[in-house]
């Protein structure tokens, strides 16, 4: 995996020697996301103090669809094919359920009766459930789609399917993850900055996110419109993320702190006051954004396996 952007910028990830390959990566990162997605969720829907059973419905995808997609990667060792029918199946379903929670949140959000101009208002979005948040699962479930199929050859922009078809898409996937992480980072910063709203960005840390996603949305970009980044692109790229998860880091330690009396956490204010997980989003488009640049080639991890036993 020597010819992996992410590691010509961090030689140091060498001695990892990483077993997996970029989409193999991709696909347990989603796996561990709908876990996140579910606990997330459930904590979100507290906040009412009864679960509606609709609202059951992501809470109980999420988990069910880390299980799913985990019991695909052990599949594909020895069914490639059956394991991306089972990985497409959960990932369309993350989709449905992502533009479903969406559509429910802005129900809730806007009010048919008011005069005109007034039916969806800035400050109803604000305060309104996050109209976001279902949003990551059909963000989920569309680069879950992109890992799941494997390109052949790499950077051709054409996926193998069963039966040996090929369907030839617009872009490279290495292109199209750039673009997808992209949408996660909008949606990420969107989505801290309407949270934040609420304090009316009195405080000065709520800034960092705002700042450090709008360039990190803006380098994202640009690495997926151009068509062959220099080094310095990808060490822009890099060091970006890297502040991402800096910056997620930094956002659940104050989110904890706020949600603390003395040393002990208060669940109410887990519940009710600064959201614990959010932060953790800037961590997570960060993390992604770097696993884009992981070595694609499949056939690599298969000479390292040979490499380990000495062949």
């Amino acid at each position: 995996m020597d010819n992996a952007p992410l590691l010509m910028v961090l030689p140091i990830l060498r001695r990892l020697r990483l077993p997996v390959t970029r989409d193999g990566a991709m696909l347990l990162l989603m796996a561990v996301t709908q876990f996140f997605l579910g606990l997330d969720t459930y904590l979100a829907h507290q906040i009412s103090g009864t679960i509606v059973p609709r609202e059951w419905i992501p809470i109980a995808f999420g988990p069910l669809a880390g299980v799913c997609l985990l019991a695909a990667g052990v599949l594909a060792r020895r069914q490639r094919m059956a394991a991306n029918l089972l990985a497409t199946v959960v990932f369309l379903a993350s989709i449905v359920v992502g533009v479903l929670g969406s559509y429910f949140h802005i129900v809730r959000a806007m009010r048919p009766f008011a005069a005109a101009g007034q039916q969806l208002t800035l400050s109803l979005l604000v305060w309104a459930p996050p109209l976001l948040g279902p949003i990551t699962f059909a963000l989920t479930g569309v680069l879950g789609l992109s890992a799941a199929w494997q390109e052949q050859p790499v950077d051709s922009g054409t996926l193998l399917l069963p039966g040996g078809r090929r369907l030839q898409m617009p872009l490279s996937k290495t292109r199209a993850y750039f673009f997808l992480v992209a949408f996660w980072m909008l949606a990420t910063l969107l989505s801290a900055v309407l949270d934040h709203a609420r304090s009316n960005f009195t405080n000065p840390f709520v800034w960092i996110p705002t700042v450090v996603g709008v360039f990190a949305l803006a380098v994202i970009l640009a690495l997926g419109i151009y068509k062959a980044p220099q080094r310095a692109d990808y060490k822009t790229y890099v060091f970006t993320m890297l502040a991402l998860m800096l910056v997620g880091g930094l956002g659940f330690v104050l989110h904890l702190l706020e949600n603390m009396a003395g040393f002990a956490l208060v669940w109410e204010r887990v519940l009710r006051g600064a959201p614990l997980l959010a932060p953790l989003l800037f961590a997570h488009v960060g993390l992604m954004g770097c696993l884009v640049l992981l070595e694609p080639l499949e056939t690599s991890l298969d000479s390292l396996r040979q490499a380990q036993r000495g062949v």
